[in-house]
């Protein structure tokens, strides 16, 4: 879900990319599960159920990372997918609470299916995403056959891909979420996954959306505070470590009361009404000192064109030819972008 700052973006700290070439030999460290749960969602049947195998997998996450990552690669991008850990101790109520939302959407959806409500269905069937460990693993074996690296986050990964983009490593961090900001990426990019003509939830209605770039910097700069004031307004909206925030209280408002009084601890002694399922400073805390690790490689390497084919065509029942025509593509993006490039790796070691 992630916390909601659109309302607090100023323009002049967003720019929208209208090429994705504005981004060619820039190293984009992308959240692995925002992206995948995007593919989920938005990698229907016309039923709305997910695409599946001959044995019932799920293969919309598959197909969404493989064509996906293709087209950005072509533009010169240098993608790093990040995937997430253990959750924090402080996420265990949100945790609970997108799993029984989960369930609840499940039976919906079923229900709603065997009524014939298909809309409906979709609508639920959405919801009830779920990402399991299987689908992950599909998704880092089919980026390692593809040549491209991904980090494992020791516990979230946009703290972790926030952390390479901080270090230098990577340009920007890709997600939907604004997290990425409050774990202190310098750049943010939305819509990377997703870009493209897309139809609006519940609407017969078509929109065009297009990537923007939301630099850190220029929106505490613009709103006259510091990333760890950045953090306490969010904190009193609602994170993922306190989802629900402090009611009746929203952007504009969380805003000028942390701009009057100065910190969270000030603004929580005149509301005494605010209750929180874990310690508020806790939250920002790890906000500002996550759990990350050092240690990653960003090596891109020739893709493996026969592992991509047993994975997507034997395994899964891709399309022989689709895949092989999205294979000479990504080979010729490699080629030309690619090739004999320095890797972040030299970078760290160099630093060492």
């Amino acid at each position: 879900m992630g916390v909601n700052l659109r309302e607090l973006i100023p323009e002049d700290a967003r720019r929208e990319i209208t090429d994705l070439r504005e981004l060619m030999g820039k190293v984009v460290a992308l959240d692995a599960y925002n992206a995948l749960y995007q593919f989920l969602a938005a990698i229907r049947q016309p039923d709305g159920t997910p695409l599946i195998d001959r044995k019932g997998r799920v293969t919309s996450h598959l197909s969404g990372l493989f064509y996906r990552t293709i087209n950005l690669m072509e533009h010169g991008i240098k993608p790093v997918y990040v995937f997430d850990g253990m959750p924090p101790e402080i996420k265990r109520y949100e945790v609970e609470r997108r799993r029984m939302r989960r369930e609840k959407a499940a039976e919906l959806a079923e229900k709603a299916y065997a009524e014939g409500r298909v809309e409906e269905a979709r609508k639920y069937s959405v919801q009830a995403i779920r990402l399991t460990q299987e689908m992950v693993e599909s998704a880092k074996r089919l980026l390692d056959a593809m040549g491209v690296p991904y980090v494992q986050a020791p516990s979230e990964g946009e703290a972790q891909a926030a952390h390479i983009a901080r270090k230098g490593d990577a340009w920007a961090v890709a997600s939907q979420d604004y997290d990425a900001l409050l774990f202190g990426a310098p750049r943010l990019i939305r819509n990377l996954t997703i870009s493209g003509r897309r139809k609006l939830p519940g609407k017969d209605v078509y929109v065009e959306i297009k990537p923007e770039v939301i630099e850190l910097d220029k929106v505490l700069k613009a709103l006259g505070i510091t990333r760890s004031q950045l953090i306490d307004i969010a904190i009193l909206i609602g994170t993922d470590y306190n989802p629900d925030g402090v009611p009746g209280i929203g952007p504009k408002s969380a805003y000028q009361l942390i701009k009057a009084h100065g910190s969270l601890e000030k603004v929580l002694k005149i509301l005494p009404q605010a209750t929180f399922p874990e310690d508020p400073l806790k939250i920002r805390e790890y906000f500002l000192n996550p759990n990350v690790i050092d240690e990653y490689k960003l090596e891109w390497h020739e893709p493996d064109e026969k592992r991509i084919i047993e994975i997507l065509v034997h395994e899964h029942d891709f399309s022989l030819d689709r895949v092989e025509n999205a294979l000479q593509r990504l080979k010729k993006a490699y080629r030309e972008y690619f090739r004999g490039k320095i890797t972040s790796l030299d970078m760290w070691f160099k630093r060492k």
